[in-house]
Formats: C-alpha cells, sequence, structure tokens
C-alpha cells in the first residue's frame, strides 16, 4: 500500500488551525561609490558593496522578489514570472520544519483561486540554510517529493537570508503585505487566519495604502488591571527548529521613539516579536491615540517584546536594551523630546524585578550620572496605530536614533568603549587638541570595541548607506570624535544638511586633526579624509559645499564618529570645547 501524500498526512494539522539586488545609485550623490560596476550592456552590477546587508532596512522589496528562483514545477523559473506588477503582493514566510507551516500549505495554495484573492499576487518564500532550514539543495530535493499536493502554489527561495534578515522575521509563518511599488505595508508574524487575509485582500482592491492610516483594534485584556496585546498568532503559538512550541516570555521596553527600538528588539536572536505601543499613561484614557499621546497623555512609547525564554534571557535581552539607550537622559532620547519618549521597563510578572534591579545596578556602575530609567509594573498597554508597526520596514529611510547594527554583535564582542573615559585632563582649547591625548587605545582591540559596521568603514574604508544613520539627520549642539580614539574631528556649529544622505559639515574643528589622501579608486579622482591620531577613514571632501562658508563638503561616515552633546561634554573630557559650540 503506498504511502499516504504528505496533503492527506498534513490534513490532520490543519487543526492547529534574492540573489540580492542592492540599491547602488544613492552612493554617488555624496561622492562616496559603491562596488557597483558597468557590464559590457551598460548595466550596473553589484559586485561587493561595503556595506552588510544586515545593517540595510528594506528596500526594493519587489525587485528582489521577482529575482528569486521559483521551485515549484510548471509556475516558471523566477519570482517575475507568477509575480503581476500591477497588483499588490501577499508573501507568506514558512519553512519545512514548521508544523503549523505544513498545515496551511493547503489553505495558501486555495486561497490563489479564491475569487476574494484576485486582487492580489500570493506567493511563498523559503530561506534555505536559515532559521533552522534544510540548507539548498537538499531543501529543493525535499520540495520537489511535496509540490505535486501543492501544484500551484509559488515557492520563491532566497538562500541569502537577506529578506528574513532585514523585515527581523523569526518565527513561521509571517507574513509581508507590499503595495504595487513593493513597498511594506503590514507585517504579520505567526499564523494569519482566513478573516485577516480577506481583510488584506479586501483593502488591497481599494488602496492597500488605506490600512496603515486605521486605528489599532482596542487591545485586550489579560488581567483585569493590565490592558496588553495579543500575539499576532491567534492560536497564541509559535514554533521552534524542532516543530515544538516555544516558551514566549513578554517585557515592555520604552527606550524613546518606538521605531527604532521595535527595529531593533526584532533583530535580536530569540525575540519572537515586537509590538509598538503605549504604556503606563492616563488611567482614565483607554486606547490612546499617537495624536493624544504626543499631546500629554501621560503615555510612554514603548515596545511589547515577546521572546523565546529557551533562546534569551531577559538579563541578556536588557543589557541590549540599555546598549542603545541613554539611561541618564530624562524624557529625551536622540533627537526626541517629551515624556512620551522616556526610557522605562515595564514588567507584569513581579518575579522579573529581581533580574531587573540587577541589570540597572550594573549599568549604574558605567555612569556618573543617575539612571532614570522608570522600572515599575505595567499598568495598562495599548497597540499603536497600524502605521506605526514596521514603520523602519515600511520607510527604510525614517528616522532612527537606534544603531540597529548593534543588534547583530554579540554583546561580550562588541560592547562600544567610550574613549572619553581615558583621557588626560585640559584646560585650553589647544590641550584639548593636543594628539597625544588620543593615542591611548588599543588598535590590536578594536575587532571587539568597534561594531561591525564601524569597523568595516574605519579600517577598511567602507561606506554606510545613504541616508541610513542617524547622524544625516542629528543637529543637537555638541561635537563629533572619532569613534576609535575620541579625537574631536567636527563641530555641529559646522554641520549643514547637504541632502546627499551622509552626515555634512563646511570644516573640521581644526585643520591638523584630519589628514587628506587622493582617492583614485573606481577610476574616480578624489579627496579621501581620515583622523589624524588613529587613521580612521571618515569619508570624502568635495568643492560644492556652501559658498559662504569656504565652498567644501566635508561628507562623512556617520559610523566613523561619536557624538558627544554639549551638556555632557565636560564630564566626558571635553570640557574646554564648550565654547567653541556656544559661538553658534
Amino acid at each position: 500500500m503506498p504511502l499516504p501524500t504528505l496533503k492527506y498526512r498534513l490534513k490532520r494539522l490543519n487543526a492547529l488551525s534574492v540573489v540580492s539586488l542592492l540599491s547602488v545609485g544613492l552612493l554617488f550623490a555624496c561622492g562616496e561609490v559603491s562596488n557597483a560596476q558597468p557590464s559590457a550592456d551598460g548595466k550596473v552590477s553589484q559586485k561587493s558593496a561595503h556595506t552588510s546587508s544586515r545593517d540595510m532596512l528594506p528596500s526594493q522589496m519587489l525587485t528582489r522578489l521577482q529575482a528569486l528562483p521559483q521551485i515549484t514545477q510548471g509556475l516558471g523559473e523566477q519570482g517575475s514570472d507568477v509575480i503581476d506588477t500591477h497588483k499588490p503582493t501577499l508573501v507568506k514566510f514558512w519553512a519545512s520544519w514548521c508544523p503549523l507551516c505544513l498545515g496551511t500549505l493547503e489553505e495558501s495554495e486555495n486561497w490563489r483561486s479564491d475569487a476574494k484573492f484576485a486582487s492580489l499576487n500570493l506567493v511563498t518564500l523559503t530561506s534555505p540554510g536559515h532559521l533552522g532550514e534544510k540548507a539548498e539543495p537538499k531543501f529543493s530535493a525535499w520540495y520537489s517529493g511535496v509540490q505535486g499536493d501543492y501544484p500551484q502554489l509559488p515557492v520563491l527561495t532566497d538562500d541569502t537570508g537577506v529578506l528574513i534578515k532585514q523585515l527581523g522575521i523569526q518565527v513561521y509563518p509571517s507574513w509581508a503585505l507590499l503595495d504595487k511599488n513593493g513597498n511594506l505595508v503590514q507585517l504579520i508574524k505567526g499564523n494569519m487566519t482566513p478573516k485577516q487575509a480577506y481583510a488584506l485582500a479586501d483593502s488591497a482592491s481599494t488602496n492597500v495604502r488605506s490600512i496603515n492610516q486605521r486605528r489599532a483594534t482596542p487591545a485586550s485584556s489579560q488581567t483585569s488591571e493590565v490592558a496588553v496585546s495579543k500575539p499576532k498568532q491567534e492560536e497564541g503559538v509559535y514554533y521552534n527548529e524542532q516543530g515544538l512550541p516555544i516558551e514566549t516570555r513578554t517585557i515592555y521596553l520604552a527606550g524613546g521613539c518606538f521605531w527604532g527600538v521595535e527595529a531593533y528588539m526584532e533583530r535580536i536572536t530569540g525575540v519572537v516579536d515586537a509590538i509598538s505601543g503605549y504604556a503606563n499613561g492616563d488611567p482614565k484614557l483607554n486606547n490612546p491615540s499617537y495624536e493624544q499621546v504626543i499631546g500629554g497623555s501621560g503615555h510612554a512609547e514603548a515596545v511589547q517584546v515577546i521572546y523565546d525564554a529557551n533562546k534569551i534571557s531577559l538579563e541578556k535581552l536588557l543589557q541590549y536594551y540599555f546598549r542603545v539607550i541613554d539611561p541618564t537622559s530624562l524624557n529625551k532620547q536622540g533627537n526626541d523630546r517629551g515624556i512620551q519618549y522616556r526610557t522605562g521597563i515595564y514588567y507584569i510578572d513581579n518575579s522579573e524585578r529581581t533580574v531587573i534591579d540587577k541589570v540597572i545596578k550594573e549599568q549604574q556602575g558605567k555612569y556618573k550620572q543617575k539612571i532614570v530609567v522608570e522600572e515599575q509594573p505595567l499598568e495598562h498597554f495599548y497597540k499603536a496605530e497600524i502605521y506605526h508597526q514596521d514603520y523602519l520596514a515600511k520607510n527604510p529611510n525614517g528616522y532612527c536614533h537606534v544603531d540597529l547594527s548593534l543588534a547583530d554583535d554579540e554583546l561580550e564582542d562588541a560592547t562600544p568603549i567610550t574613549p572619553a573615559a581615558k583621557l588626560a585632563p585640559a584646560d585650553t582649547v589647544n590641550q584639548a587638541l593636543e594628539a597625544k591625548r588620543y593615542a591611548n587605545f588599543d588598535k590590536s582591540a578594536l575587532k571587539t570595541t568597534l561594531t561591525k559596521a564601524q569597523y568595516n568603514i574605519t579600517q577598511k574604508a567602507g561606506t554606510e548607506r545613504a541616508y541610513s544613520h542617524e547622524y544625516d539627520y542629528l543637529f543637537a549642539p555638541g561635537i563629533y570624535v572619532d569613534v576609535v580614539s575620541g579625537e574631536p574631528l567636527f563641530l555641529s556649529n559646522d554641520k549643514y544638511d547637504s541632502q546627499c544622505g551622509w552626515p555634512s559639515f563646511t570644516k573640521p574643528i581644526a585643520s591638523q586633526v584630519v589628514t587628506e589622501h587622493e582617492d583614485r579608486a573606481f577610476n574616480m579622482r578624489r579627496i579621501e579624509v581620515r583622523s589624524r591620531v588613529a587613521d580612521s577613514h571618515l569619508g570624502h571632501v568635495f568643492e560644492d559645499g556652501p559658498k559662504d562658508r569656504g565652498g567644501l563638503r566635508y561628507c562623512i561616515n556617520g559610523g566613523a564618529l561619536q557624538f558627544i552633546p554639549l551638556e555632557v561634554m565636560p564630564q566626558s573630557g571635553y570640557g574646554a570645547l564648550v565654547e567653541l559650540v556656544k559661538q553658534s
């Protein structure tokens, strides 16, 4: 007797219910170029960009999907064969080890022929070699024995893992809805019910962008005192690589603008999902709007972090949290000011208080100022409007005060060390600019004291993606120092918005703190700028700056710099330079 087909065997489970095409054009806007080279037919191909894909947010997603291999026989060879560019696209991310994924493949295939989905492309995507999936070609060999059960289900394969990494997907199944231009509209972690899918299809048939303008559904109560959002998977179960339910726990973290905190948390290994919302404000105001929050409702922009307790501990998760906030700053982070941007840790399990106290005490030892991070039981949490969810994934050039790449750097290997802690006293500007003050850094330890992105830029002359660094949007008073040595390089007074995508200055703080070198790479003649003491690659200087300010444009990678705000310059060892900033 022949074995039952996979489809037959999986009916029982239903009871559970790129080739990477990187954008290169922007790099030329600032004179910083990638390794894009023209081919014989005049087209540009990307050989090996300086910027690692792990540091990038999603861009040109539709183009990426169209270029991926498609392995279901009879449906074409690549994504472009199953994606109509005149329609929005719904993408299901799944894996062969996920019981719920396999149990819903038939359902997904049926949706493709359902009239309610006629306005949508529906494709599925797997990432061989990533998140526990079989490597290529083992996955394709496995699926060749399965595809007969799902002859009309497109299966795209991305063995680079770029898309799931950029979208912060760490659980299966997950879903992404793209508009006709390939922009991300909504991301759903966990299973999506037919009711949810029909709602997306209905919105797509009219105006897919309207989804982002709707208010989120009021959060349901987990207890009578705590209003919290349910995980997006209706069954409340996520699965690990062994197909077993994940032991999830939840903590609520406020760290300034929740766009960056959410995107950062989703990249940390062990985090299942991160959801933006509003925590612990006016108890009389249920389900506040964003306008009410910024208007003074007292709520904090917070992120509900759902994590796999078997992969990451609360202590380590909090250590990741503290590395991207200034815990001594009251009601402000990055460029954002207001009570809604306060920092806070809100818990629903009193037993976690001991762990939180321990981490805060350890962090306090690193600062002279008192840590002002709130530590309170969660009183209530309301999910923010849909347009706030996964905001940076939808808007790759959106403002973010958080360095997302820190989520990929192991804590024990890449905790940034502030060079200012080693500085000798300086009473005058001349003393503060002496080279010997900044020579006390360990060049052999840079791989552990810098993030991977910082190391790539300063030591390998790498280039960050245009508009990707927070310093491009930062115009607060202070100084910018070499991230390697702490040597002062630029004043905020001399920073201006060149709209080229990189932090730009009209001049250095003093001519001697930088060196200039001819750069003939890529058949171009440019002037490279490096720091004096550490010889860090910074960027390039061009003669198209503001004419009334000298005519120069120092186009600098944000990852090569560390910003020291005016108010903390004295305790950081740069007090002698305060008057230079105040002269602005």
